[in-house]
């Protein structure tokens, strides 16, 4: 009797060795021959589950987007005020990218791209909805009636900045600990509630 062979299982198998391919040589310069390498398996195996490389990094930038839209519906659950919710969200953002730090760095190369990025990529739509995220936690009174003490869709542009460098810096040089960065970005940014 043959094999029975979990398909989502798989192709997340799959989707993880492109991950880490794309990480360790840059999107441009991986091959499927690579990934397959990667995964163990023959390259036709891969094209069972992705039609290109490109549709890979789809997945895997679709992955990373479930992960952040999961995220922020999340920060909209949390209890406590505005400032406790940003502060989980800025927590949570640094938590979730220390432990991918494969996929952040092809994250990096993506966007380092520029004029060259894949036509559905659109990294300002990413970075609009990221900010307009971040401005509707600080837009949002309290329940006592507070009122915001920054401007919101400056202030998230900032925000998101200063998580960005501190990846960036993260992703260049080893000695930067992503995890121990979330409190001073809190402390320096996250406005307290009046």
């Amino acid at each position: 009797m043959p094999r029975q062979v979990d398909r989502e299982a798989r192709r997340g198998e799959i989707l993880a060795a492109a991950v880490r391919v794309f990480a360790r040589h840059g999107y441009a310069d991986s091959r499927i021959e690579d990934i397959a390498r990667e995964a163990g398996m023959a390259k036709g195996s891969v094209y069972l589950y992705f039609s290109s490389r490109e549709d890979l990094l789809r997945a895997a930038f679709d992955g990373m987007s479930t992960r952040s839209e999961e995220l922020i519906a999340e920060v909209g659950r949390h209890p406590g005020d505005t400032s406790e919710r940003l502060a989980f969200l800025v927590r949570s953002v640094l938590a979730l990218l220390a432990r991918e730090r494969d996929l952040a760095r092809v994250l990096l190369d993506v966007w380092s791209a520029g004029a060259r990025k894949p036509a559905w990529v659109d990294m300002a739509a990413f970075y609009q909805d990221y900010r307009a995220a971040v401005a509707a936690l600080l837009d949002a009174r309290d329940e006592d009636g507070t009122e915001p003490s920054v401007a919101p869709y400056e202030h998230a542009t900032v925000l998101v900045g200063a998580i960005e460098g501190c990846v960036l810096q993260w992703l260049f040089d080893p000695s930067v600990d992503l995890a121990t960065l979330a409190e001073p970005i809190v402390t320096l940014l996250v406005p307290r509630t009046r």
